[in-house]
């Protein structure tokens, strides 16, 4: 663990860093209550796990681990506004301690501070735009073209969790100079861990306890959101099953890749167990 911990905090002092050079200070404050109210960093992880499997440096791949990290808190922003949920890691979500207004700025000031730290590699910007595709079409597909089966769900999944996992591992296959088919089988491994990732968060959300995770559950149902209990009438244990072949096809599409067997992969193969099993 204390392997992954110094990893996770080479990000947290690169997000800080960033952060703190943010001007003017009340977009500064506004960002940093957002990316700085904890979260479990499963994507920036990712990147700096991925790079290393392909045995290259941590520090080449921090800026693209931030990076992917602001995006992702870019995402939660708007689906706070969207959904209208006030609470976000146990704190005041971003519109609901801000406004409207300075939310949506905060929103574009992450992208913004993102795109800086892929600008110098056109791969990691070719990468992170395409996902960001994928995100948008899924968040249009969630509000206007609702899924109502599980082949649609799991589509909707794909795009609205799995495309910026797997530029999480894309972005650090490419930090550690992997070659295009490695760095495709890193990114399915990855699309695939965060549609189990997602599909686990809906059965939370319908059946954890809110102060235990953190917050606000039943959240999919007042909202009439189409998470996987609300899509189908398959029962939890039935929906955290079809997470668990998910993470079987990722951890199949890892060893596709053949890596040499190192920390990094240990700790990507325990992450498409853990996601499955997570209670937070």
């Amino acid at each position: 663990m204390e392997y992954l911990q110094r990893r996770v905090a080479l990000v947290e002092e690169r997000l800080e860093a960033v952060i703190d050079e943010v001007e003017p200070e009340e977009l500064s404050a506004e960002v940093g209550h957002v990316v700085l109210a904890g979260g479990k960093r499963v994507r920036p992880a990712v990147t700096i796990l991925a790079c290393e499997a392909f045995d290259g440096d941590p520090d080449d791949a921090v800026n693209f681990a931030a990076g992917i990290e602001f995006v992702h808190n870019a995402s939660l922003v708007i689906d706070d506004i969207i959904d209208r949920s006030e609470v976000r890691r146990g704190t005041p979500s971003a519109w609901a301690e801000f406004g409207y207004g300075p939310a949506i700025v905060a929103s574009d000031g992450l992208l913004g501070e993102a795109f800086a730290l892929f600008s110098g590699e056109p791969r990691a910007m070719r990468t992170v735009a395409e996902a960001m595709v994928e995100l948008g079409e899924g968040e249009a597909t969630e509000l206007a073209a609702r899924p109502t089966n599980e082949e649609e769900y799991m589509e909707l999944a794909r795009r609205k969790t799995g495309a910026l996992f797997r530029a999480a591992a894309e972005l650090g296959a490419v930090a550690g100079d992997a070659d295009p088919e490695a760095i495709d089988s890193f990114g399915e491994y990855a699309e695939r861990v965060g549609v189990a990732f997602q599909m686990r968060d809906d059965v939370l959300d319908a059946t954890a306890d809110a102060e235990e995770l953190g917050k606000p559950t039943g959240q999919d149902a007042e909202m009439d959101r189409p998470s996987v209990v609300q899509v189908t009438s398959l029962t939890p244990g039935e929906i955290d099953e079809r997470a668990r072949e998910q993470s079987e096809l990722a951890l199949a599409a890892l060893d596709r890749a053949d890596p040499p067997e190192t920390e990094a992969i240990e700790y990507l193969r325990d992450l498409a167990e853990f996601v499955v099993v997570r209670e937070r």
